[in-house]
């Protein structure tokens, strides 16, 4: 494979950029904390230099969706606070105890599991109403006794509880509210059952920059922190963020116009972005003829490119190019999608 130091297929990472974006969406929801979320390899940018980075500018904790991820993190010295909030039957919770993580505890199944462990130290749980999205959370019916068991364990010195939280569906401004009148429901059910948690966190990227009344004691950040917008009509740049990664490859050869770039579908290119999809070569904008696992080829008749040439992908625009935001309208997707598909890549941070 060739060094993507020296001209291979790359991701690089601006740093400076995402530092830039964790300082304003926490001054922007100040004093309500940030969370910041790391879930899937940071989206495709990297967890550990990210969650290094977050917690340098203004988060005061990192969100992950498994345990074996808060583990590695806090393995490698991360000593912030640390949630972790989808489980299987097969999570180690006795670990994720041990390590002082935070559990995000949906059901009476998972507390009894997380009793079960049996480890000394108190385990420290949020417990999780569903509010109308329906991923997971107890239900209004359910709610009332994983409250009660919890409050127990707690008065056992079994369990802190350290949070009650929920997920917007962030299908509309209407439903949100509606989401979180149903979660302040929640929040009084639970303390008229003796809960007094530390936190109540409700809102992510759209909430947390829509929605004042949503951010809470904290808003769990993600995709915004990466320079993407959550929204279909504003773009990071109109929210005074900016983009993270840059996806670069190089030209491997040109043939009476054709040029066959070295990335393709195999790297976490989209397809159904092909036919609308364009990349940057030579300061033009071109189209994207074919996608391979391997290559992709563009029409490059009229430029003068030849092998080693690098084609931006997409990235920050400042350029011209195209950005992930415009990959996921071309792609009929969101902006997630496009930069967490590309994590095989190499990344190089500046």
């Amino acid at each position: 494979m060739t060094d993507p130091a020296t001209g291979g297929p790359r991701a690089e990472i601006d740093l400076g950029a995402f530092r830039h974006n964790v300082a304003h969406l926490s001054q922007l929801v100040g004093p309500a904390a940030t969370m910041l979320a790391v879930k899937a390899d940071a989206y495709g940018h990297g967890m550990l230099p990210l969650a290094t980075a977050a917690l340098e500018s203004g988060a005061t904790s990192l969100a992950v969706l498994e345990v074996p991820a808060a583990l590695f993190l806090r393995n490698a010295g991360i000593s912030a606070p640390l949630f972790a909030w989808l489980h299987g039957r097969d999570t180690d919770f006795g670990a994720a105890v041990d390590a002082g993580i935070d559990l995000g505890i949906s059901a009476l199944w998972q507390l009894d599991a997380v009793l079960a462990a049996g480890r000394s130290e108190p385990a420290r749980l949020h417990l999780k109403i569903d509010t109308g999205l329906h991923r997971n959370g107890a239900s209004p019916e359910d709610w009332p006794a994983l409250v009660t068991a919890a409050v127990g364990a707690q008065a056992a010195g079994r369990v802190v509880i350290v949070g009650l939280w929920s997920h917007l569906a962030d299908a509309s401004p209407e439903a949100d509210a509606a989401a979180l009148a149903e979660f302040k429901r929640a929040v009084a059910v639970a303390r008229a059952l003796g809960a007094e948690p530390e936190l109540l966190h409700l809102a992510a990227s759209s909430a947390g920059i829509r929605m004042p009344g949503a951010r809470l004691d904290l808003v769990r950040f993600g995709i915004a922190a990466y320079g993407i917008s959550p929204f279909d009509d504003r773009s990071g740049r109109d929210l005074g963020l900016r983009p993270v990664m840059t996806v670069r490859a190089p030209v491997r050869a040109v043939e009476s116009g054709i040029a066959t770039i070295g990335i393709g579908s195999g790297d976490g290119i989209h397809p159904p972005a092909i036919g609308a999809a364009e990349v940057l070569v030579a300061r033009e904008r071109r189209r994207i003829a074919r996608l391979d696992v391997d290559t992709m080829t563009i029409d490059v008749s009229g430029l003068s490119v030849g092998p080693g040439d690098d084609v931006i992908v997409f990235g920050s625009g400042d350029d011209g190019e195209p950005t992930a935001e415009e990959w996921a309208r071309w792609a009929g997707t969101i902006g997630d999608e496009i930069v967490a598909r590309v994590r095989r890549l190499p990344r190089l941070y500046r």
